[in-house]
């Protein structure tokens, strides 16, 4: 069992993540966690809506960073804030989730940071006998 899911660092005008998962979805579930409690507080966001997530890309690292950037355009597109992500599926090139929340409401939703895009930058998924490891940076 995994003791905790993410860890959120400094990094000069960005802001990072370490997220964790016992298995690789565990992982890419924790990341985009760890991306939504960036953007608010999470506990706030109850599940009033689902929206199904495909991703198709060239290998495991350029999947999590277009899975994280995918979540953040449904925000500032949509206007949707998410709180649980259920990976159905996870290859080394594609990803199909189903995410969890609601609409964004000032009134009830504090944005905390402007999450612009996750970045390759210091990016590799790692595994070891605990499990995974992964260090994500955002433009913020």
């Amino acid at each position: 069992m995994i003791e905790k899911a993410f860890e959120i660092t400094d990094h000069t005008a960005d802001v990072g993540i370490i997220a964790y998962g016992a298995n690789i979805k565990q992982l890419f579930s924790n990341a985009a966690l760890a991306l939504f409690s960036l953007i608010t507080e999470v506990g706030s966001v109850n599940e009033e809506l689902r929206r199904h997530v495909e991703i198709v890309s060239e290998d495991k690292d350029s999947l999590l960073v277009e899975w994280l950037n995918e979540l953040i355009y449904l925000f500032d597109a949509e206007h949707v804030l998410f709180r649980r992500f259920h990976i159905e599926s996870l290859t080394n090139n594609q990803l199909k989730a189903t995410c969890y929340g609601e609409d964004f409401d000032p009134l009830k939703h504090k944005i905390r940071t402007g999450v612009k895009a996750a970045t390759y930058h210091m990016l590799k998924i790692n595994k070891d006998d605990h499990g995974y490891e992964v260090q994500i940076i955002f433009d913020v």
